[in-house]
């Protein structure tokens, strides 16, 4: 009974089955083909948008993790060339911790001590001359060709200090956002370094450990990706540890030279806004010009622009593209792009991360579109390019 029972039943189950996919051919067929392929594309999208969007959502959720682990990740990943030298001459590995992170500290604390001297021997004299500039620009309003009155002055300073006002605080904003007090702060530069130690210490184990996480056939993969995209990494901070230095020397010779008050603060400002890709050497080099309006004059601010200029032209066209591999290239309209929607994600912390997150995504991907691993060749190229076939690539 049981048998004869299930057969008609099976077969009613076949008979919708097929009704229903003769109803889905026939509707197929009457929809237009731009519609079908806009929908597979938009369903997809939606889904991909949707994960990116609960993994923003968990970061910012653990951003006290999150920074510090991503700080530590940055952090060893300019210290691992001196680091790795150390070891491959033998240097035990604790010794070449200590000298690794202990350097590191100093130079840092070394380089805002000079900072910090300069500004409080030359600060008095900084804001003397900013206030007589600004009352002579003030004077110059009224009875120069525009001939404003001193409400329409108050009103526009009023004005731009309240849009000064709000920028900062949206900076601020970003800066902590590990936290939003001091000892947030101090937690997560204390669990930076921690993470860093930890790095160096056994990052090969810690590797090892999360591999265990992917299935064991996606494990060569995942580890070859993985590995690429740490190359890419290590190499995005060696270039912009030496572009930041070519920078701040560069800008702060010439502010010393053209007689610019601050020029060591300037300098170290530059070196730290270097790492910021575009934004930050616009604004660090905005900050040096502003300083030589109000305290030199328009002629030496006009040669502090040529050198800002100057400098930031040699590392746009000269040192990215000859230092950069081609694994680590990024396009600039990507650069910006990711650099703008990281400060408006996370401030000041997004826009740091941004473009290495960026550059290891983009090799990652590469070397898991052309199955690297397998062919043991390098990633190279972008992620959009690899994704287009290569009769394509030929007539283009």
């Amino acid at each position: 009974m049981s048998g004869s029972d299930d057969k008609p039943r099976g077969s009613l189950f076949d008979a919708v089955r097929d009704r229903s996919r003769v109803v889905s051919t026939e509707m197929s067929h009457t929809i237009p083909k731009g519609l079908r392929v806009a929908t597979a594309y938009s369903w997809r999208f939606l889904v991909v948008a949707g994960a990116i969007a609960v993994a923003i959502w968990l970061v910012i959720q653990l951003k006290l993790l999150v920074i510090p682990l991503l700080v530590a990740i940055l952090v060893s990943a300019l210290l691992w060339p001196a680091f790795a030298w150390m070891l491959r001459h033998r240097f035990p590995r604790w010794l070449a911790i200590v000298i690794s992170v202990v350097g590191t500290l100093a130079i840092v604390t070394g380089l805002l001590w000079l900072a910090v001297w300069q500004i409080t021997r030359q600060w008095a004299s900084v804001q003397a001359r900013t206030v007589e500039a600004v009352e002579q620009f003030r004077q110059y309003l009224i009875d120069g060709p525009l001939h404003l009155s001193a409400e329409q002055i108050d009103d526009l300073l009023a004005q731009g200090l309240a849009l000064l006002q709000e920028q900062a605080e949206l900076l601020w904003t970003g800066a902590l956002a590990i936290g939003t007090t001091i000892g947030h702060v101090g937690t997560g530069a204390l669990l930076a370094l921690f993470i860093l130690l930890c790095l160096l210490a056994d990052g090969t184990g810690i590797w090892r450990w999360t591999l265990r996480l992917f299935p064991k056939k996606a494990r060569p993969a995942a580890d070859g990706a993985g590995r690429a995209g740490w190359v890419t990494v290590v190499n995005y901070a060696r270039t912009q540890l030496l572009v930041a230095t070519i920078d701040a020397i560069g800008i702060g010779l010439g502010a010393f030279l053209l007689g610019v008050p601050l020029a060591i603060p300037i300098g170290v400002l530059v070196f730290l806004g270097a790492f910021v890709p575009i934004v930050g050497a616009v604004l660090t080099g905005a900050v040096a010009v502003f300083l030589a309006l109000v305290y030199n004059g328009p002629w030496i601010a006009l040669w502090m622009l040529v050198v800002v200029l100057g400098v930031q032209q040699l590392e746009g066209h000269v040192l990215q593209p000859l230092l950069m591999g081609s694994a680590v290239k990024v396009h600039p309209l990507a650069v910006v792009l990711v650099v703008a929607g990281g400060a408006m994600i996370a401030g000041i912390p997004g826009a740091l991360f941004a473009v290495p997150l960026a550059a290891f995504v983009n090799v990652v991907a590469v070397y898991l579109g052309q199955r690297a691993w397998e062919t043991g060749e390098k990633p190279v190229g972008d992620l959009i390019w690899s994704t287009v076939p290569r009769p394509r690539r030929t007539r283009s």
